[in-house]
């Protein structure tokens, strides 16, 4: 896919076409909510939750958010990713279909893409690292993939890559760094958008405004779209979220959330974890130039990779995305522990990083305390994906997320402990 001249631009629109070509394919995975989250994210957090950051000895925020959870962990294959592969090969011609389709990737995209594959009947081919985990290997295989092993490093991967296309001819579907990839990652926000809106007009409750005001009559319909394409930015209403906040690793769905809702008076922000390094993105914002290597063994595995190039575009341009915010492995681990036991939704650790963002980061607390006020804001939050096991969560829980080997990027070719750009 290195030729991107024919491609469709970054544009709501854009993702309104991509919804319409994989719909048939894909799940509209469910919209949930919960009270009891709900009440935690807007309690001020102890002061001795501040200590050793740099809100240690000052007033704990104390917002009003309500939640909304996209689950793509019902999205086929465990994880948003069906989204962009569907959409990829949607965008082939017979004659590039025909000589088939190769990606490097742990595990989600590698799965993505062979389903796609097989639904479609072409040939594909999934170079993934020796590191990947087994469960994600198989399933791979399953959909009926050719899997080729490499080492972990970018460069050994995209070597595997190299061979692959020479000696097949077949066509390169990137994890996440291409606008067709963006354009299908962001159909989710665009049914998050509608459902939210459907919630709230049976239940008002749902959402932290009570009363209409300051706002038109215009709604997301059934396709995501608009029936006041010319309006300008909505005010504030109940149905129409404040912000929705996504995982970061390569960047390919938080550019195409931000891509969807250009426009539409919603904020968007990424998170990611702190661990080693993994926060990338936030680290990038901060220099105005993007991190192009990340060397991590953080829990949330779907993580470990910097933002795309193209992705960057998107992700570095602050009316698109207002921001990126890091929390540790032990908020993870608390966030995950919450959505599971409370929710009752079986996520991977990626998958929460948002939420932990919502409880925990004292940042994006405070901005949304002084920007909401005493309303508040209605906050949709993505779990990108559910594919772990119960072995691996088990082993995070036991030893807090210290000591235990991660499932993923546990060794290299050597016996050596590597994670270097994984794409998930």
């Amino acid at each position: 896919m290195a030729d991107k001249s024919s491609d469709l631009p970054l544009t709501r629109s854009s993702v309104k076409a991509a919804h319409e070509a994989i719909k048939e394919y894909i799940h509209c995975t469910p919209v949930v909510t919960s009270q009891t989250l709900n009440h935690l994210a807007s309690q001020p957090q102890a002061s001795e939750a501040l200590i050793g950051t740099a809100f240690e000895g000052r007033r704990s925020a104390s917002p009003k958010i309500n939640l909304f959870f996209k689950c793509e962990n019902y999205q086929r294959i465990g994880a948003f990713k069906s989204r962009g592969a569907f959409h990829a090969l949607s965008r082939l011609s017979k004659e590039q279909l025909a000589k088939g389709v190769v990606t490097h990737s742990s595990g989600n995209h590698a799965q993505a893409l062979a389903l796609a594959a097989r639904t479609h009947g072409v040939r594909a081919y999934i170079v993934m690292p020796t590191i990947s985990t087994p469960s994600k290997i198989s399933a791979t295989r399953g959909y009926g993939a050719e899997v080729i092993f490499s080492g972990s490093t970018s460069q050994e991967r995209e070597a595997m890559v190299k061979g692959v296309i020479e000696r097949t001819g077949a066509f390169l579907i990137p994890p996440y760094d291409h606008p067709n990839i963006i354009l299908g990652q962001g159909t989710m926000a665009l049914e998050l958008e509608r459902q939210v809106h459907e919630l709230v007009n049976r239940d008002a409750s749902l959402s932290v405004y009570r009363e209409e005001s300051n706002h038109t009559d215009s709604k997301p319909t059934l396709n995501g779209t608009s029936n006041d394409e010319s309006r300008s930015t909505p005010g504030r209403c109940p149905g129409h979220l404040d912000a929705v906040i996504a995982p970061l690793g390569g960047g390919g769905m938080l550019a195409g959330i931000a891509t969807a809702l250009s426009g539409t008076g919603t904020k968007v922000f990424g998170a990611e974890p702190s661990f080693e390094g993994a926060d990338d993105g936030r680290r990038g914002l901060a220099t105005n130039q993007r991190v192009t290597s990340v060397k991590t063994l953080t829990i949330a595995d779907g993580l470990r990779t910097p933002v795309g190039v193209t992705n960057w575009t998107v992700i570095n341009d602050n009316s698109k995305v207002q921001g990126v915010f890091a929390v540790t492995e032990e908020q993870i681990l608390s966030a995950m522990k919450l959505v599971i036991e409370r929710m009752k939704v079986f996520v991977e650790p990626s998958a929460v990083v948002g939420l932990a963002v919502c409880l925990y980061d004292e940042e994006f607390r405070k901005m949304v305390e002084e920007e909401g006020g005493e309303e508040g804001w209605d906050v949709g939050v993505i779990l990108s994906g559910g594919n772990t096991t119960l072995e691996a969560v088990s082993g995070l829980f036991a030893t807090g997320g210290k000591e235990a080997e991660r499932a993923e990027g546990k060794l290299g070719k050597k016996g050596e402990k590597i994670a270097e750009n994984v794409a998930g």
